[in-house]
Order: C-alpha cells, then sequence, then structure tokens
C-alpha cells in the first residue's frame, strides 16, 4: 500500500479569541496537518507561527509527485523552522521571544508503510478520538506538565495553574528545539485533532470528545469546537484542525 492510496478528509477553523491578533497559523495540505501558536510581541508570534508552517508546507510540497514523506524530512524541516525564526527575529532587530509552538500528524512512510508521524514541540496538542475515547497523543513540553511528571501536582490542578502558559521548548526560542515524534498505523475511521492551547484552556477533554464525536465532518467538527471556546469568551487564540482517514486500501497497513 502507497501513502497517496489512503484516503482523507480533513478541516480546519481558527478564532481570534479575545486577543488583538491571531498569532496562531495552521496547515492543511496533505501530507502535513499542523498547527502553530506563536509567542511575541509586534507581530513577531504571528511571523514566527507563519514561517513554521511555510516550512512544513514546502516540506510537502516537494514530496507531491515524488517519494514519500519520511521521519527524517519532516525532523530536518522542523529544526529547519526553528532556524528560519531565528533568523527572522535578528532581521527584526527587536523580537526578543518571537518563537512558536507547533504540532500536528504527517503521513509518511517508514519501512515501506504508510504509518502517521504525530509530532511536537510545546504546549500545542495532538489528540485521537478512539471508540474508547479521547486519547492525548502529546505531552506539553511546560512548566505544569513537569510538575504533574514529578507528582508535585494533579492534572486538574495543572489546568488552572498561574504558570500554565509557560512552555519548556519552542522553536525560535532557547536552545535548538527536538520536536518529539511518535510513528502510528494508518487505520480506517481514526481521527485526530491538532489544536493550540487556546482551545484547551476553554474546553476540558470530555467535553473536546464529546464535540468531536457528535459532529459529522470534519471541517464542521472543527468549526464546532472552535465556535464553542469562542462563545465562551475564550482568552487566547482558538485553532483547530481535524483529519479523518475515510478508507485504507485492501491489504491496510500490511499491504
Amino acid at each position: 500500500m502507497h501513502v497517496r492510496e489512503v484516503a482523507l478528509a480533513w478541516g480546519a477553523a481558527t478564532d481570534t479569541g479575545m486577543r488583538s491578533e491571531n498569532q496562531d497559523s495552521f496547515l492543511v495540505r496533505p501530507p502535513v496537518f499542523a498547527v502553530a501558536d506563536g509567542m511575541g510581541g509586534h507581530a513577531a508570534g504571528s511571523q514566527a507561527s507563519a514561517v513554521a508552517v511555510e516550512r512544513l508546507s514546502r516540506t510537502g510540497a516537494a514530496v507531491a509527485d515524488g517519494p514519500a514523506l519520511t521521519v527524517e524530512a519532516l525532523r530536518e524541516a522542523l529544526e529547519q523552522a526553528d532556524d528560519d525564526i531565528r533568523r527572522a527575529a535578528t532581521s527584526l532587530g527587536d523580537a526578543r521571544g518571537m518563537g512558536t509552538t507547533v504540532a500536528g500528524v504527517a503521513l509518511v512512510e517508514a519501512d515501506g508503510q504508510p504509518c502517521w508521524a504525530v509530532f511536537h514541540v510545546g504546549d500545542s496538542r495532538v489528540y485521537r478520538l478512539t471508540g474508547d475515547g479521547l486519547e492525548q497523543l502529546s505531552t506539553d513540553h511546560s512548566v505544569v506538565q513537569e510538575l504533574v511528571d514529578m507528582g508535585m501536582i494533579t492534572a486538574d490542578a495543572a489546568a488552572v495553574h498561574p504558570q500554565r502558559h509557560l512552555v519548556t521548548r519552542a522553536l525560535g526560542v532557547g536552545p535548538a528545539a527536538q520536536a518529539d515524534i511518535a510513528l502510528l498505523p494508518v487505520e480506517p475511521g481514526q481521527r485526530f485533532l491538532v489544536c493550540s492551547d487556546g482551545l484547551t484552556g476553554e474546553l476540558r477533554d470530555e467535553e473536546i470528545a464529546d464535540l468531536l464525536g457528535r459532529t459529522p465532518g470534519a471541517e464542521a467538527a472543527a468549526e464546532e469546537l472552535v465556535r464553542t471556546a469562542a462563545t465562551r469568551g475564550a482568552s487566547d487564540n482558538v485553532t483547530a484542525v481535524v483529519v479523518e482517514v475515510q478508507t485504507v486500501p485492501a491489504g491496510g497497513a500490511d499491504g
């Protein structure tokens, strides 16, 4: 089975929320689907997220008529995005703190078979909806997540912690950022959600699971998630990308 034989559906939505500008960017261009949440004042955040998405878009476009995307190429694209943002910050002169989180899923080929590469840097998230419920596939690179991992606070406490927005890893700022990348098999009926923390800051996982599970259509699901968060007076930009696997050729991941 080839990557291009996997039939997908996707949709995306974004809202500025209570912020003065939208510093989120998203990409829905097979084989890559991503959300980037920028940081930095004077439009630096929006530029950083746009740079990350542009680099991923170019990497995806490069394989449109050639060999399938690989994990190595995806990782290289994220490293190049990190470099791109740092160069952009230097050219702007006063863009300290210019950076972005990024998360997403990409159809790649590994060992001759199509796989999902789930990638992220920072606290934008990737979820998978299954018959058993909503599963968070990414682990936040954040101060509060480290406190949770050390057993110092609970996940519920982390959701309202005053430092919940402080990330420990991002593209363009701090040490060179390494993305976490995990591989998953491609299966028919899979539904993924990629989102900025503006969504998870307003909706609990149980609410996300309910909306994602009962809203047919990837585009409609993305719009419903963002609309629900926005109507609650979202304090941050809110972005959601929903990706579905519609069909996998006979033989599936074995073929």
